[in-house]
């Protein structure tokens, strides 16, 4: 058996770290002595302490670093620790996004966007639309383009697009449509043909990441704004470089589209 203090050298946490442990049931010590309280350690538990001590420090919560190191199943433990190291990658992913508009917003003279009106004809494209909360919009959007890749296939005759209403911004939850353009959409599962109405837009290019287009978005906004012009009608993206052209986020570009009419 070990001391505390022999075992806290072999593992590198202090002897306040292991009380801890104790307490919060984490790693209970192989032998309290009844008399004295000493806590006594195996050696066999060295890989445990170590574990739950990276675990923390990965900011696992306390009940699932139990769950983890109480598991017997050598494959539930590692699912359960994927889990969270996906997390922990999906927050870091958006760490990085916040930091890089965060940059751009703090630029003491940012270069003025680029801003095209164009004058868009009705088309009928092949679609899947749904009434989604904002949150999901990433998810719903993933699985509603596999599912019109699979049905449209090498028929498409341009990049794939979105149309988002004005609720999903403003209430949190509303209709999105994603959509590719081809000359026979066909109607299967959730795609379905639709006509998306002419409209004049006010169009600019985001360049990166799309979780930093609310940037753009509020340059375009300006833009709008400073023109005498309003927004009529939902907001209008569509994707012509993303992970599918380019593994380099810096090379992806978005094209937003706003239809606009002119007021005063």
């Amino acid at each position: 058996m070990l001391t505390i203090g022999e075992f806290s050298r072999m593992t590198q946490l202090s002897v306040r770290t292991l009380r801890r442990y104790h307490e919060a049931g984490l790693l209970d010590p192989a032998v309290v002595d009844g008399t004295t309280g000493y806590r006594y350690y195996a050696v066999e538990q060295i890989p445990t302490a170590q574990v739950i001590h990276r675990l923390r420090e990965l900011d696992v919560p306390l009940g699932e670093v139990q769950r983890i190191v109480q598991t017997p199943d050598p494959g539930v433990r590692a699912s359960l620790v994927a889990d969270h190291l996906q997390r922990l990658e999906d927050q870091l992913d958006r760490t990085r996004a916040a930091v890089v508009s965060l940059r751009r917003l703090l630029q003491p003279d940012p270069a003025p966007i680029s801003v095209q009106l164009r004058a868009e004809p009705a088309r009928t494209v092949a679609a899947v639309e749904a009434v989604v909360g904002h949150g999901d919009v990433g998810a719903w959007y993933a699985g509603a383009l596999a599912e019109l890749e699979a049905a449209v296939g090498g028929a498409a005759t341009g990049p794939p697009g979105g149309s988002y209403d004005g609720a999903l911004f403003e209430q949190g939850r509303g209709r999105v449509l994603l959509y590719l353009p081809t000359d026979a959409p066909p109607r299967t599962g959730r795609v379905h043909a639709v006509t998306l109405p002419a409209a004049e837009l006010a169009v600019t290019t985001h360049a990166g990441e799309h979780d930093g287009v609310e940037v753009t978005y509020g340059e375009l906004g300006a833009w709008v704004v400073r023109n005498a012009m309003a927004v009529a009608g939902p907001v209008r993206e569509v994707y012509l470089v993303g992970p599918r052209e380019a593994s380099d986020p810096a090379a992806w570009r978005t094209e937003i589209g706003w239809p606009v009419f002119r007021v005063g």
